[in-house]
């Protein structure tokens, strides 16, 4: 059982970032994405049309919705682990990322790897959205770099 006084102290700690969200025709009747638990990172995702993938095949799932989100954060797209586990339904392009000035609709790359047709039902939850600021660089180049222990060695130079 959850304890109120904890849920009070987190909701004073984390601020709760407002994001403009703008539906589409097409969209009108689903639900607004939510996070599935209190815990959960990613805000679900719902499909604004039906779809059928065959094996091996991808499509993109207009999700109904476009959104303003504040500057310096990104939107990333990630799968939904029970689909890809259970289905073999990938997001090819994971994560994929909106940026601060898109302002066209969200829509999702969906492919599927499993051995079976894959019906996509209008309003099915089909991809998890994870809101992340953005941090910018300037570049400063250089002649040399600090000396790790690492070095370049890469791609599994550290174990599996």
């Amino acid at each position: 059982m959850k304890n109120p006084s904890e849920s009070t102290a987190l909701e004073l700690t984390s601020p709760v970032l407002q994001v403009k969200v703008k539906r589409l025709p097409h969209a009108v009747g689903l639900p607004l994405p939510s996070y599935a638990t209190a815990g959960a990172a990613g805000i679900d995702l719902h499909a604004a049309e039906a779809a059928t993938l065959p094996p091996q095949g991808r499509t993109l799932i207009p999700t109904g919705l476009c959104i303003a989100l504040p500057p310096r954060y990104e939107m990333q797209i990630r799968p939904r682990s029970g689909l890809a586990l259970k289905h073999g339904l990938i997001l090819p392009n994971a994560p994929g990322t909106i940026d601060e000035d898109y302002r066209g609709e969200l829509k999702i790359i969906v492919m599927n790897l499993g051995q079976e047709v894959f019906h996509i039902d209008r309003g099915m939850r089909i991809a998890q959205a994870v809101i992340a600021p953005v941090s910018r660089i300037t570049w400063l180049e250089c002649t040399d770099l600090e000396i790790t222990d690492r070095g370049n060695s890469g791609f599994g130079s550290t174990g599996t």
